[in-house]
């Protein structure tokens, strides 16, 4: 999986939501968010995982703290299936970064 498969000769597919049972799907949620809140991640994120149903179940891969953000992306693609529109997820991630910065604590000066 590199740049020519995901951007040039199209031979990359989406499988969204993911061939998986849903006792997985639900695991992986679970997992994904386990793990963003462990690294203390802040913002938009998409969380990885490798599937193996015959030997070792569900991996964990990586975050990606700075996934793909054109309107093809697998980021923005994952939540337009959920129903979420590319324009009303931009105005989301805005809404929230903002909230996020009026919420945080000034940072104090040390001497």
């Amino acid at each position: 999986y590199d740049y020519e498969d995901k951007y040039v000769d199209g031979s990359s597919t989406m499988v969204i939501p993911a061939a998986v049972p849903e006792a997985v799907a639900e695991e992986m949620r679970a997992l994904a968010l386990r793990a963003y809140r462990a690294l203390r991640c802040d913002g938009l994120a998409r969380v990885d995982f490798f599937y193996d149903a015959d030997d070792r179940g569900l991996v964990f891969n990586e975050i990606n703290t700075l996934p793909g953000f054109t309107p093809y992306s697998m980021f923005p693609s994952l939540w337009a299936a959920t129903g979420l529109p590319y324009p009303e997820l931009i105005d989301e991630l805005v809404r929230l970064a903002i909230a996020r910065h009026r919420h945080r604590q000034p940072h104090r000066r040390l001497r």
